[in-house]
């Protein structure tokens, strides 16, 4: 007897699942999916891969690293790209679709209370205590997705250049993404490792092995299209996304709300790469400046909605949406207005996401395991690093202070703070925020709720004004 325990076995590999079963599967994940792309992706690494063996982990993280390549939220596009894969279109329709459909309940209700009730004090009390907490959760996200982004010196010094591009240049996010995409398809392709790995959905722990998984390793019969079915798949998501787009410019002309919402997103859809935490600044820096829609502040309250709802945190742009037609009726009721403003920015961002996997999941299935692709993805998954810590300090300047100053020099153009209009409230709940998150492990829903609740005993005290 030596007293080395023997290896466990490994479990048999899980029978079919109908498309039945994985919409209450599906259903679940999207009811859990709070706190961002990175706490989304957590929860569906620990249901499909963990917990259902649905999928192993170098395929979620192949499929993860195309959607983070993809403009759009990478959370909704991975579930729709597994969808797909075990149950063809039908599938990634159900997952897809089922994780949007709870936040967008949700916000649209919110976006109700708020134009209805947004200016009592008391709930302008309750989502300043959760813009404080937005704060600190943006900040987990970098800390997330950093820790298991950038393991080598290139990988972090492509994170800074990105950030430093991003912040203080205000470089475009496609010439970002771009760039590292070809930085890491140059270094695997001449033999490099600083680029290998990458992704933010590992929970740690054992390794699932594609062989001992549902999918297991072969490459299914639906991603090997013709050309017919390809062309056929491009057709019908093109006209679902821009029919409604073009009928809008038709009938109502470029300069009408509606219009400008339609377009304006459905720009976005194309452009906004790295996921919700990486877009989100520069989306709320034209819907503020550009069209006026909302102000700062009422984009950060956006934002808490959002996070203390399910579903892709980019659905705040629903919220954008739903406050620019508000405002802008043209003789419709401005709730109608705002109600039919939001579903149209809804549909503009999200029927895209399914262009993207229907239509590339195929190939990129082809290229799993070739070491140039993974390479680039992996050095894009890092540069969103550096794009996310920009939305960071984006948020970290509206919360903490009143005022900022534009700053030009050079080729640098950026904001910077005015010490004197720091609000002290605001930093004590943000540093109470990151405390919980950080060194208290709290969770995400748990750090809002305490938050808000501090936001409502500041006002009850009459220290807010």
């Amino acid at each position: 007897m030596t007293g080395v325990a023997a290896p466990a076995a490994t479990p048999p590999r899980p029978g079919p699942v109908t498309l039945g079963q994985a919409f209450w599967v599906w259903l679940r994940i999207a009811l859990l999916s709070f706190g961002g792309p990175a706490g989304q992706i957590a929860v569906m690494h620990r249901i499909l891969v963990d917990e259902k063996r649905w999928i192993g982990e170098q395929r979620f993280l192949h499929a993860l690293n195309y959607c983070m390549l993809l403009p759009g939220p990478e959370a909704q596009q991975l579930a729709t790209y597994i969808g797909w894969l075990m149950h063809r279109t039908r599938g990634g329709i159900v997952a897809g679709v089922l994780f949007v459909v709870p936040g967008a309940i949700a916000i649209m209700a919110l976006s109700w209370i708020y134009v209805l009730y947004g200016r009592v004090g008391i709930v302008s009390a309750l989502f300043f205590g959760l813009k404080a907490a937005v704060l600190a959760v943006v900040l987990q996200a970098v800390v997330r997705i950093g820790g298991r982004a950038l393991r080598t010196r290139p990988a972090k010094a492509l994170a800074a250049l990105a950030f430093v591009l991003i912040f203080f240049v205000g470089a475009p996010f496609p010439l970002i993404v771009l760039g590292a995409g070809l930085i890491g398809w140059w270094s695997a392709r001449h033999g490099g490792a600083a680029f290998r790995g990458g992704g933010h959905g590992a929970a740690g722990g054992a390794v699932v092995a594609d062989a001992d998984t549902l999918l297991g390793e072969e490459l299914p019969a639906h991603a090997r299209p013709t050309r017919a079915e390809t062309i056929r798949t491009a057709l019908i998501w093109l006209a679902l996304w821009l029919l409604p787009v073009g009928a809008l410019l038709v009938a109502l002309g470029p300069d009408d709300v509606f219009s400008r919402i339609a377009t304006f997103f459905s720009t976005m859809a194309m452009v906004t790469f790295g996921g919700a935490y990486a877009v989100l600044a520069y989306v709320a820096q034209q819907a503020v400046e550009t069209y006026g829609w909302l102000g700062p502040k009422e984009m950060l309250d956006g934002l808490g909605m959002a996070e203390t709802t399910p579903g892709p945190l980019i659905m705040v742009l629903q919220f954008v949406g739903f406050l620019g037609a508000y405002r802008d009726a043209h003789g419709l009721s401005p709730l109608v207005a705002g109600t039919l403003g939001g579903l149209l920015a809804t549909w503009v961002t999200f029927v895209p996401c399914f262009l993207w996997i229907f239509l590339g999941a195929p190939f990129i299935e082809r290229l799993r395991g070739n070491a140039a692709v993974a390479g680039a993805l992996s050095a894009i998954t890092a540069a969103v690093v550096g794009v996310v810590l920009n939305l960071a300090v984006w948020f970290a300047l509206h919360t903490l202070f009143r005022r900022t100053i534009a700053v030009a020099a050079g080729p640098f153009r950026f904001d910077a703070p005015e010490p004197s209009s720091i609000d002290p409230a605001a930093l004590v709940l943000s540093l109470g925020a990151a405390y919980a998150i950080f060194m208290t492990r709290a969770g995400v829903i748990a750090t809002l709720l305490a938050t808000a609740g501090a936001g409502l005993a500041l006002y009850a005290l009459g220290a807010l004004h």
